[in-house]
């Protein structure tokens, strides 16, 4: 009798062991992949059984917020002039939940389930009011938004402005672009066609042109591949470089040639500042060979190129908002080298990563880490966390960047007139990358900043597959944006 107690009794510690396991892999272990389920109802009632927090602009201008409904899920988001920042909000439904851009990066703070937001909850239970998400500030300017949206209508492209002694997102524009309130509705047949209707579409409303679509940069390189010859200590503006108005690529009987006759130099040769502002093919081929592609890798890593770049949130907010790799390649035979060096072949970044360029240049040679939230702020209005500004890194020294900077105005003063602003000292490089079948079409570019001697925002534009140079197909909108910035 007592052997089969012992038994019966060992049984059920056993038992019981087994349901304690199961129960805490259950509500701990997994719970946070069983509540992100997207066939879990009853959390998907839970997360919009509850007011969910703003999105901000600078201005306090409400991109994004939830409002009280009648059907079972009690609350709706919905989002202001919604296709204008729908790079920067991401969209809240209820079959994809937090996707993309702030509404995914500070999932946790705006649903109010953050656990650094768990004496908010206790004092809303003890209370018995509505616990209520936290309020996302973010950077973006609206006028600044706005003014670089309008002018990329009717074209694919792309435009990032960011506060150059802060790494504060001003801007941050993608076209063509969707609307999340198609996305935000509570009907799932519609919601159903609605996303399909977008992912389908041949022009990929959905992808953020700004941080997640890698693009050749053509001559817009050229100041990367100078800087490091700079920081030789080797060059300074008035060396004379190889230039000419054909250079045969190394190994090949493929001739480089200029877009125009001003970037072939004298007798063979010209200054460096005179091959940025002219924007030499042959001279820069020449000088990235010289270099040799390490030093020119270097000068890119500092950069930012080959890591994925954060720019709002973490995984404990929910999923961080990042721009991709941009890519320097590797082991280039000497062919290949030569065209890296003038930002074609397999070069390729994201606009992000090419207005932190200019940001760095415009920051003494200090590369601010990007931001795009100021502060969030608890249901109460009290400020729960604010952003400080922080370095990402130090590519280049000082006298480097004040090279740079004069070389760039000189971009602007002789070469590409048409970007310059009156009573404003601007610096600015163009560039065209030959892109598509028999480079039929192309990627035109304009980075830069202003005021060249305080500057206060800097900003890459790109438009795609157009069939103009840099300086015409994105130096209007360039122009539109400096010239909105600086009114404020």
């Amino acid at each position: 009798m007592n052997k089969m107690l012992r038994q019966l009794f060992t049984a059920v510690v056993v038992l019981f062991t087994i349901l304690g396991l199961s129960t805490t892999i259950i509500t701990a272990i997994r719970a946070t992949s069983l509540n992100s389920d997207t066939r879990n109802s009853r959390s998907l009632y839970h997360e919009f059984g509850a007011p969910r927090g703003a999105i901000l602009a600078a201005d306090g201008t409400v991109l994004a917020q939830s409002t009280a409904t009648n059907d079972a899920f009690k609350y709706q988001r919905s989002y202001t002039s919604g296709a204008l920042y729908a790079p920067v909000t991401g969209f809240f439904s209820i079959s994809q939940r937090a996707d993309r851009g702030i509404e995914a990066s500070r999932n946790s703070l705006l649903s109010g389930e953050s656990d650094t937001l768990f004496w908010q909850r206790v004092k809303s239970a003890l209370t018995g009011s509505e616990n209520k998400g936290a309020n996302i500030e973010t950077s973006i300017d609206t006028k600044l938004q706005q003014a670089a949206y309008n002018a990329l209508q009717g074209q694919t492209g792309a435009v990032v402005a960011i506060e150059p002694k802060t790494g504060r997102i001003l801007a941050m524009v993608s076209t063509p672009s969707y609307d999340p309130n198609l996305l935000a509705t509570h009907d799932g047949k519609t919601l159903t066609e609605n996303y399909k209707n977008l992912t389908s579409d041949p022009s990929n409303p959905m992808l953020n042109n700004a941080t997640s679509q890698l693009f050749p940069p053509g001559s817009t390189f050229k100041t990367v591949v100078a800087a490091t010859a700079l920081e030789t200590g080797k060059y300074d503006t008035t060396t004379q470089i190889p230039a000419g108005s054909s250079y045969t690529l190394p190994g090949t009987v493929t001739a480089l040639t200029n877009s125009s006759s001003a970037a072939n130099g004298s007798n063979g040769s010209m200054s460096l500042e005179d091959a940025l502002t002219y924007s030499s093919n042959t001279a820069f081929a020449q000088l990235g060979v010289s270099l040799g592609q390490d030093a020119i890798a270097d000068m890119a890593s500092k950069l930012g190129f080959g890591s994925s770049i954060l720019i709002d949130g973490t995984d404990v907010t929910g999923s961080p908002m990042k721009a991709v790799a941009s890519n320097y390649p590797t082991s280039m035979t000497a062919d290949k080298l030569a065209l890296a060096s003038i930002g074609q072949g397999d070069v390729t970044e994201t606009v992000m990563q090419n207005a932190l360029i200019a940001s760095a240049i415009a920051n003494d040679g200090k590369l601010m880490r990007p931001t795009l939230v100021d502060r969030v702020r608890a249901a109460d209005l009290s400020v729960f966390s604010e952003t400080k500004a922080s370095e990402m890194s130090e590519p280049f020294s000082a006298d480097t960047a004040n090279k740079l900077t004069q070389m760039m105005q000189s971009v602007v003063t002789k070469d590409a007139p048409t970007l310059a602003v009156s009573g404003v000292d601007i610096a600015a490089k163009t560039g065209t990358a030959q892109i598509g079948a028999n480079n039929a079409t192309n990627d035109g570019w304009v980075i830069g900043f202003a005021p060249a001697d305080d500057p206060q925002i800097a900003l890459a534009v790109v438009v795609h597959n157009t069939t103009g140079y840099g300086y015409q197909s994105a130096g209007p909108i360039f122009r539109t944006v400096i010239q909105e910035a600086l009114k404020q």
